[in-house]
């Protein structure tokens, strides 16, 4: 035996606790870990090469692994394999690994995620610049792609995103002369459906040209040129003051480094009778580092923050949190809908690009539901005002179903 498969095999042997999992290394032998029954799962280590690196760091080399098959299923799935990894780092009280790489990362996390201007615009084309037609093939109709909200748990994903709209609407307690910002507005989606229903103007900035491009055709398609305006442009370059802020799936780009630059330009931008409503992924259990391979591979510049270190930077903007809900389960839900239809067109998604970029989304989406299914991440709605009494002091008020709102044509405002 190896040096490295030494090290490999002593690792598994302590961190398999729960399920099974039969190991084929590339001297030919093949070591079971963890329960002796367990339904059969079985990987096979191409090259010594790889050996090193899973021993190394596992984090990172894993997903790469994967990706450039250094690492083969012979039984079972993915998915099967990276539960397994999941139930026992939760019952091992958390991720196994070198302890170097790990305190490294720690050490230079602020560093990882400082992101001005021309770095987070850089970032945000990595990934959501990866084209319009590749996104179409796994999203809703409506190209939501943010986590849905199941109201119901046999909702289609469109019904359950068309749910998620429909709550940011009652929450942001939009009235029809109102000016909204949108902070990420993505495809335009969320920004059509308010300009749509409440008949407010809408003002969305965003990093990635892709996304800008189709969100102002779909404004145009939907008569709304002057109600549903979408600009290129960093969020701390944004002049004026709204009524209302929403910022969905974005907070998770700022960086730890700016959170309070970021809840700060917030509380300059709102107005003093001001509702905001910031979605987010979020931690449960406190502050962390940023996975690796995410972050090389997926979202570089990205952080999933805590409560403990989003509040503090609230405080300081001087906003209250006037409501604040957790969604558990509903982000795994959607993962699972997004992992269906993008494995079903997983071969026109090889021809847009390659096997090797096949594996690696896959990875991350499987990877990503199970964050959420074993209770590691969960998404934060936080909604914010400068007044205690801007929103009704009961939430009796998202019971009620939004009155109908005729479209108004005038007043149009513009984002400077």
């Amino acid at each position: 035996m190896t040096f490295w498969q030494a090290q490999l095999h002593r690792r598994l042997r302590e961190t398999v606790r729960k399920g099974g999992i039969d190991v084929a290394y590339p001297d030919g032998s093949t070591e079971r870990y963890g329960e002796a029954f367990a339904a059969p799962l079985g990987v096979r280590v191409k090259s010594r090469a790889w050996l090193r690196r899973l021993a190394l760091d596992p984090e990172l080399a894993l997903g790469e692994a994967y990706m450039d098959g250094g690492l083969q299923i012979v039984h079972g799935d993915l998915y099967t394999l990276l539960d397994l990894v999941w139930r026992n780092i939760l019952s091992n009280g958390g991720a196994p690994g070198p302890a170097i790489p790990a305190f490294g990362r720690r050490l230079l996390r602020r560093l990882a995620q400082f992101n001005p201007a021309r770095r987070a615009q850089k970032n945000a084309a990595h990934h959501y610049d990866l084209g319009n037609d590749f996104y179409r093939l796994f999203l809703d109709d409506d190209m939501q792609y943010s986590c849905a909200y199941f109201e119901q748990p046999d909702l289609t994903l469109e019904e359950a995103q068309q749910s998620k709209k429909n709550l940011i609407a009652k929450k942001l307690l939009i009235e029809p002369d109102h000016s909204v910002l949108e902070i990420g507005c993505g495809w335009g989606g969320l920004g059509i459906f308010l300009a749509k229903e409440t008949g407010a103007t809408v003002n969305g900035v965003t990093l990635a040209k892709e996304q800008l491009r189709v969100a102002t055709d779909r404004a145009g398609a939907n008569s709304l040129s002057k109600h549903a305006l979408f600009r290129l442009k960093d969020y701390r370059a944004v002049d004026g003051r709204f009524d209302r802020i929403v910022s969905v799936g974005m907070f998770e780009h700022v960086g730890l480094p700016h959170f309070q630059e970021y809840f700060d330009q917030v509380a300059k931008l709102l107005n003093d009778n001001g509702v905001a409503l910031i979605h987010t992924i979020g931690r449960p259990d406190g502050p962390g580092v940023t996975n690796p391979w995410i972050a090389r591979h997926i979202f570089p510049g990205g952080y999933i923050p805590s409560l403990s270190e989003i509040v503090p930077a609230i405080e300081r903007a001087g906003l209250f949190i006037t409501d604040l809900e957790v969604w558990r389960l509903h982000y795994a839900e959607t993962l699972k809908e997004w992992r269906r239809r993008f494995l079903d067109n997983a071969d026109e998604v090889k021809r847009m690009y390659d096997v090797r970029f096949v594996r690696m989304w896959e990875f991350y989406l499987v990877s990503s539901e199970l964050s959420f299914r074993h209770g590691a991440h969960v998404v934060f709605q936080l909604q914010l005002a400068k007044r205690q009494d801007a929103v009704p002091l009961t939430r009796r008020y998202l019971l009620k179903e939004p009155a109908a709102r005729p479209f108004q044509a005038e007043k149009p405002r513009v984002v400077a």
